[in-house]
């Protein structure tokens, strides 16, 4: 498939933004990593940040048929309930942050009934079970990329100039582990995690099934890996990173999921890079060396692994604060200079 045409960052310009954020009334490199993040959004030209918009992608996986996950499937939709009604832990960081909250039903197992939050994009309900065949097919897998971008840059032409990524599907951590393996060349049982709260014995349980899954097919190119192994709401994501940096968005990857899902984006288009702003690490095991893999350092690290894009939304004033280090800031020359008004 065609991928979206992103354009290059202003590379050039990272050296006078440098030269501008040193000059400030500060002493250099007082601002550690915010002058870091300050030049590369000052590189993409990041504009309307204080706008932002939580995509939280929603689809289930025939792989809980083989126990990968300690809570059943139909949990996905009664989670969907709750963002739609306002009462999530995302929505509630959304509140605080002043981001909105749309829901995207890429995959859901049930028959969903319409709200003004929810953006209804199924593309089957579920993938099939990556134990026993291809999680989807070549047909679907380009429909969940597609809508993805789509949806991305319709949120752009809305005038969002954040988008922050979020998930939510019962025995995603596993899918997500199969994507990282086959992206990477990591040993599998470095990948998988205990997910939202496996003992020891669901853990073992867990890397078995995935190990059987990953002995099915040989695949390492992006587009096969997401087709065997990828859950809906991770091929969207993919495609809503790819789509937001065709926009000249800041795309905002929260945790270990959305990192799978950046992690195929960028294989599949290495341009998306630069858009890509990692918000936290995870504790789920197998994050930080994803994160290596993709040499990313994340903005905070709070133990944090509840997905939903709540990392992404903690992120969001750190963003928009290094942003007005470039706009806000007086210059060490006016200062001294008595220039300041």
């Amino acid at each position: 498939m065609n991928m979206p045409e992103i354009a290059g960052v202003c590379v050039s310009r990272e050296t006078l933004l440098t030269a501008r954020v040193d000059a400030l009334a500060k002493p250099p490199g007082s601002l550690g990593r915010m002058e870091e993040l300050a030049v590369r959004l000052g590189t993409i030209d990041a504009k309307a940040l204080d706008r932002a918009l939580l995509l939280i992608f929603a689809g289930d996986h025939g792989l809980t048929e083989d126990g990968v996950s300690s809570y059943p499937s139909a949990v996905t939709g009664l989670m969907v309930d709750t963002f739609l009604a306002g009462r999530a832990s995302a929505n509630a960081f959304a509140r605080t942050v002043g981001a909105d909250v749309r829901v995207v039903d890429a995959g859901v197992a049930a028959d969903l009934p319409s709200h003004p939050a929810l953006i209804a994009a199924k593309v089957r309900k579920g993938t099939r079970n990556a134990v026993r065949e291809s999680a989807l097919t070549v047909a679907e897998t380009e429909d969940a990329l597609q809508k993805g971008i789509a949806l991305a840059q319709g949120a752009a032409r809305e005038g969002y100039g954040i988008l922050a990524m979020g998930e939510m599907g019962i025995g995603n951590t596993a899918s997500a582990a199969l994507l990282m393996h086959r992206l990477t060349g990591i040993s599998l049982e470095l990948c998988v995690g205990r997910g939202a709260g496996h003992d020891d014995a669901g853990l073992a349980r867990k890397q078995a099934v995935l190990a059987r899954a990953a002995a099915r097919t040989p695949v390492t190119a992006p587009f096969d890996v997401l087709k065997e192994f990828g859950g809906l709401e991770i091929v969207m994501m993919a495609g809503a990173m790819l789509g937001g940096a065709a926009a000249g968005c800041v795309v905002v990857v929260d945790g270990f999921i959305s990192t799978a899902a950046a992690l195929a984006a960028a294989r599949l288009s290495p341009a998306v890079t630069p858009y890509l702003v990692f918000a936290h690490r995870s504790a789920e095991s197998g994050h930080r060396l994803m994160l290596d893999y993709l040499k990313a350092s994340p903005l905070l690290d709070l133990d944090m692994r509840l997905g939903e894009g709540t990392g992404a939304l903690l992120a969001l004033p750190l963003i928009r604060a290094a942003a007005r280090i470039l706009t806000d800031i007086a210059t060490l020359e006016d200062v001294l200079t008595g220039k300041i008004t």
